[in-house]
């Protein structure tokens, strides 16, 4: 399958037969208990395990089973701990950190749901998505993707979905502290976008509907609804919010009395109840909740669990399937172990494997990038992804400004600060000065604004943001 580009995945796979089929007859059995989810856990585990290839790795050229990432860490599974046949050396982690290290990856003409995809799964991993190498930053790298005359939007503004995973990677892989790593200004201005794509069904696409009211009257689907949810709450919009209220509400709607599945454009599938799990997921919904319990006694979750093969652990695309899907497993497996579409990395059982892996400073001479915002306090937020050479193991807020002047993507994020070299404080960025009790302050990784001062020192991975204010 090609990279995600217009279509509605990020490297997911898309059902070869779409359309309405006949529903088969489900085992009969009440909502899912614990015990069950458990064993279904450990199961799926197992299977998703099985999709290892010898060398270690889950990713590579073209559609690949990465995504098992997010889903072993919903599962309580450390990636670093997956290794064929207990070879420690090829664990899934040290693989893909270093398939994400390469220049080559993710193509010669990426988008940006390939570095969302990465940031996603990393992060799942055990590995700080600012600080994979000393050259591979995937917080500046989604950045880059900033829409300057559509502030909110990442990549192509008509292919939504890539907006969706940039406030999925952004909000939901946080610091190794667990706080958030990008400026308010910036979740904001992209929580207003993902609201003005909701259709009046409460759902949405994977395509931009903003402002033309023909298209923000088409059927939602279930799975960008999911998605779109999960990324409101990663946010940090409540479940009690009125949107995402009214997406609950459309995935209620869906709900297929006999089998507790979700009806979505695509006909009743595994992965499609999968999105849409995970968005309930995400938001705190109890997908297994009274209200999404059909008149048959049946949830999503019930769904899910009738769809898999035990003790094998796979699950199937499509009820009357008899041979188990990796995609359909890895967005089962994730929504039945509870997660969303990303989780923090559990501790390792693996002597001697730490929970995080991450680039500890920069390395001389080698290129690299970092990510910035710059708020003008006046409603005018700039993004930037700055590339430059670091000289040392660490850097300066002020040479890192001096490169975004000219090294920056998109273009035009600095184009000029005061005062331009030496030390001390900075008194204007982009023809904005100091006044009064309007002040530049710098934030660092979600730290607390304070001056900004020239000589500040940035490490390795620093997401920076820059505001003008009191």
């Amino acid at each position: 399958m090609p990279r995600f580009r217009t279509s509605r995945r990020l490297a997911l796979a898309v059902p070869a037969a779409l359309g309405a089929f006949a529903l088969t007859a489900l085992p009969a059995f009440a909502t899912s208990t614990p015990a069950q989810i458990a064993t279904s856990r450990t199961n799926g585990v197992a299977y998703l395990k099985s999709l290892q290839a010898a060398d270690g790795s889950y990713a590579g050229a073209g559609l690949s089973n990465e995504w098992a990432f997010s889903a072993f860490a919903a599962a309580g599974t450390a990636v670093v701990d997956v290794a064929p046949g207990g070879d420690t050396t090829k664990n899934a982690r040290t693989v893909y950190r270093n398939l994400l290290s390469t220049a080559g990856w993710p193509s010669a003409t990426p988008v940006v749901t390939d570095y969302e995809r990465g940031t996603l799964n990393a992060y799942a991993a055990g590995i700080d998505p600012a600080r994979v190498s000393a050259s591979r930053n995937l917080i500046a790298d989604i950045y880059a993707y900033w829409r300057t005359a559509e502030p909110g939007y990442f990549g192509p503004s008509a292919n939504f979905n890539g907006t969706v995973f940039a406030a999925l990677s952004l909000g939901g892989t946080k610091t190794q502290a667990g706080t958030a790593r990008v400026p308010q200004a910036l979740t904001d201005s992209i929580v207003t976008r993902l609201r003005a794509n909701q259709h009046n069904d409460g759902g949405w696409t994977y395509q931009k509907v903003e402002g033309n009211p023909t298209a923000l009257n088409t059927a939602s689907d279930i799975d960008m609804t999911g998605a779109a949810m999960a990324a409101l709450c990663v946010s940090g919009v409540p479940h009690t919010d009125t949107d995402v209220v009214q997406a609950k509400n459309f995935l209620k709607g869906k709900l297929v009395a006999s089998s507790g599945a979700f009806n979505s454009l695509y006909g009743v599938n595994t992965n499609s109840n999968g999105w849409g799990v995970a968005g309930l997921n995400a938001c705190g919904i109890n997908p297994q909740s009274a209200e999404f319990t059909t008149i048959s006694g049946k949830t999503p979750v019930d769904f899910l669990i009738a769809n898999q093969y035990n003790p094998a652990g796979g699950f199937t695309y499509k009820p009357a399937d008899t041979v188990p899907s990796a995609y359909s497993s890895i967005d089962a497996l994730r929504a039945v172990a509870g997660g969303g579409f990303t989780a923090a990395p559990p501790v390792p059982v693996t002597p001697g494997a730490t929970q995080w892996v991450a680039q500890p400073t920069f390395t001389a001479g080698t290129a690299t990038k970092l990510a910035l915002t710059v708020d003008d306090g006046a409603g005018s937020l700039k993004a930037c992804s700055v590339t430059f050479t670091p000289t040392g193991t660490t850097t300066t807020l002020g040479d890192v400004l001096a490169a975004a002047t000219g090294a920056a993507t998109p273009s035009g994020c600095v184009t000029g600060v005061t005062p331009a070299s030496g030390t001390g404080t900075i008194t204007a960025v982009d023809g904005k000065a100091n006044s009064g009790s309007g002040t530049w302050k710098v934030s660092v990784d979600g730290s607390s604004f304070a001056g900004a001062l020239r000589e500040k020192t940035i490490n390795v991975g620093d997401t920076i943001a820059l505001r003008w204010g009191a």
